[in-house]
């Protein structure tokens, strides 16, 4: 359904270039379910960010259903039917939440405000509200993905759909990732929690700029738990090194 070719990006950042990406190739499937995972700045959210047209790639192109959509831009992609749930989601000062779930659904297929519900919040309490700094990090989080629900994209890609929010609500909100995917969808969600990690089909490994593994969870689930557990006592003993010798 969405692929990405010898993807390459780079950015300027404090007035030098920095490479970002480096030829990522990427095939999501419909009717599956993705993780990308990967170290702080390994380039998890610039994937994403590329397929949405949010950054453009310095090298490679970007398909949709086998249609070349590389000089598209969000909005003509997004009618496609990609959609996309910030790390961070935007704020709108006057603009009710009411009328952001009606604009959504007006691209879909009408008003629901069960959306709310299954996202943890009661339209009574916040169908009124603006999408201002009265609410929370966690509230804005949420009303965003609820929003993307809304717009019932074919792709909805979730940048670290459980930052910011409370651990109730993410027990939540993992249910409504998954209960909302359907056979005709796929699903991305970038993220670094467990939980995640194991209810997708296929975990995306980005280190460094590059895809440096890729497969079924069974399959690389393990490898990255290991990994993390040989680094984790590697600077463990580089720490005792490091203080053997301190009059502590």
């Amino acid at each position: 359904m969405l692929s990405l070719e010898n993807i390459s990006l780079e950015l300027e950042v404090e007035e030098r270039i920095v490479s970002i990406l480096n030829d990522v190739n990427l095939n999501f499937e419909a009717g599956k379910m993705y993780a990308l995972t990967g170290p702080n700045g390994s380039g998890k959210s610039s994937v994403a960010r590329v397929a949405m047209g949010i950054y453009k790639q310095t090298g490679g192109r970007v398909l949709y259903n086998g249609e070349d959509i590389t000089e598209l831009g969000i909005s003509e992609r997004a009618r496609k039917g990609i959609g996309y749930a910030f790390q961070h989601p935007a704020r709108f000062k006057g603009m009710p939440v009411k009328d952001m779930l009606e604009l959504a659904f007006k691209h879909s297929d009408g008003y629901n405000c069960k959306v709310l519900r299954d996202i943890g919040l009661c339209p009574d309490d916040y169908l009124e509200r603006t999408l201002d700094n009265s609410l929370s990090g966690g509230e804005i989080k949420r009303i965003e993905i609820a929003t993307l629900l809304a717009l019932n994209p074919k792709v909805r890609i979730f940048d670290e759909p459980e930052a910011g929010i409370d651990l109730w609500s993410f027990e939540q909100l993992i249910d409504v990732i998954g209960n909302s995917h359907r056979k005709d969808t796929t699903t991305v969600v970038i993220s670094h929690q467990e939980k995640i990690l194991n209810m997708v089909d296929e975990i995306v490994l980005i280190e460094k700029g590059t895809v440096s593994m890729r497969g079924s969870r069974d399959e690389i689930w393990p490898q990255i738990k290991e990994s993390a557990e040989c680094s984790c006592r590697k600077n463990c003993r580089l720490e005792e090194d490091i203080y053997a010798d301190c009059p502590r």
